[in-house]
């Protein structure tokens, strides 16, 4: 492997393209079934042209009024594909994606505590880490602490 940093784009699922299914450690979800009313919007990571993963996106409130909506996201790459710079890139072109294409001020990401690599990512990425949200998830039979992360939209 070269020091280069791959290239890095977002693009939508194609018809008929399959998700790429990358199970990590942080993603043991165990059986579930999904709140109907909750719903994720997604696009594929592409690395020098191959699939390489995927971002998702959800809107979290802050209150009742649509000023008080941001989004949260989550990103999973396919092993072959960590460590290598892609998912800091990934990132943050879904921030400047989402601040872009909607008015939210707010961009947020969490991940385990234990999960250093996805931590630095984001930090790499430009998010500012905010906290620790205590047994915020369960997942793998057990709850977690999650860290907290956000972007908030520059000045104009």
């Amino acid at each position: 492997m070269t020091g280069r940093v791959p290239s890095v784009v977002l693009r939508p699922q194609g018809e008929g393209e399959e998700r790429p299914e990358s199970p990590s450690q942080w993603d043991d979800w165990g059986p579930f079934e999904r709140d109907p009313s909750f719903v994720a919007h997604r696009l594929l990571v592409i690395a020098d042209g191959e699939v390489a993963g995927d971002v998702s996106w959800h809107r979290v409130a802050y209150g009742p009024n649509a000023g008080s909506q941001a989004f949260n996201f989550g990103i999973s790459l396919l092993e072959a594909f960590r460590g290598r710079g892609i998912g800091t890139q990934a990132q943050r072109l879904l921030a400047e994606h989402l601040f872009a294409t909607t008015d939210v001020h707010r961009v947020e990401a969490s991940t385990d505590v234990e999960n250093i690599a996805e931590q630095r990512s984001l930090e790499k990425a430009g998010f500012s880490r905010e906290g620790v949200l205590r047994g915020a998830q369960y997942r793998s039979g057990g709850w977690h602490d999650l860290v907290s992360y956000a972007m908030v939209r520059p000045p104009d």
